[in-house]
């Protein structure tokens, strides 16, 4: 498995996103994703379905080869919340320690010194391997690495062919981060997209495949979610071929100022 690296963290290119996956289903697809051969699990406090993916991972007998993210919903970032949801996230993956522990979105009620600090002594106790960020701004990569006295190895962000990005993946490339894109296909949008089906069928690939290709050829994770079996094989299978320079800058071509997809009321000033 291809991967990452960030101040010692080797993070696997292409993991499984489970978000809005529940119960015994998110556990049966944790657990196939992982005899596929995806190393890289991505949950959060917020899906509500951490137990069910420390089920899966459990049953795949695997556990020490799989990199378990979950990320710090914003409510819990003042100190004392935040050392006490990450305790409640060990007892519902029922893991001994979180291989990355993300902030999930900035609280700007809560001074970030404050949460980097507690992050930081999280990670210091044992409590977690490795340490980052998501859904943060040039501006706050910025602040939140002066703050932590302990390595910031990733910044998890939206990240498709119709988004532009760029200034966050330059400031994250400043800090020496991964970056971890979530959403890598836009929700689905890529399957359709005309320009992706004929790169695709050039290289025997379906269009969803070239967008996720196009993604890790720039050594950015990806952490496609799905329900279904058969998509969890096409997801993984993107390694036994390249883009060209020419068909990169094509994809590259197709973002456009109106391509978000996930904004809330409390999302941070985007770049």
């Amino acid at each position: 498995m291809q991967v990452v690296e960030a101040y010692g963290a080797r993070i696997p290119v292409i993991g499984l996103g489970t978000w809005d996956l529940r119960g015994r289903d998110c556990a049966r697809l944790t657990e196939q994703a992982i005899g596929i051969g995806y190393r890289l699990i991505d949950t959060a406090q917020m899906y509500g379905n951490e137990a069910a993916v420390g089920d899966g991972v459990r049953a795949s007998g695997r556990r020490d080869e799989v990199t378990v993210t979950t990320k710090i919903q914003p409510t819990q970032l003042a100190p004392h919340d935040l050392e006490r949801s990450v305790k409640e996230s060990l007892s519902q993956l029922r893991l001994s320690e979180i291989d990355l522990l993300l902030i999930h979105w900035p609280n700007p009620r809560v001074p970030l010194a404050d949460t980097i600090g507690a992050l930081c002594k999280v990670k210091r106790a044992g409590m977690a391997r490795h340490i980052g960020v998501s859904n943060f701004t040039v501006a706050l990569l910025d602040q939140a690495t002066k703050l932590a006295s302990e390595p910031l190895v990733c910044n998890q962000i939206e990240c498709h062919p119709y988004l532009d990005q760029s200034k966050v993946i330059a400031a994250c490339r400043r800090h020496d981060m991964a970056v971890i894109a979530y959403s890598p296909i836009a929700k689905g949008r890529a399957k359709d997209d005309a320009v992706l089906a004929r790169i695709g069928k050039a290289h025997g690939k379906t269009a969803a495949q070239v967008c996720l290709r196009w993604l890790t050829q720039q050594d950015i994770v990806v952490i496609p979610r799905t329900s279904r079996i058969e998509r969890l094989s096409e997801n993984f299978a993107i390694f036994d071929f390249a883009l060209s320079a020419a068909e990169m800058k094509e994809i590259a071509g197709l973002a456009r100022n109106s391509g978000r997809i996930v904004d809330w009321s409390w999302s941070p000033q985007w770049d």
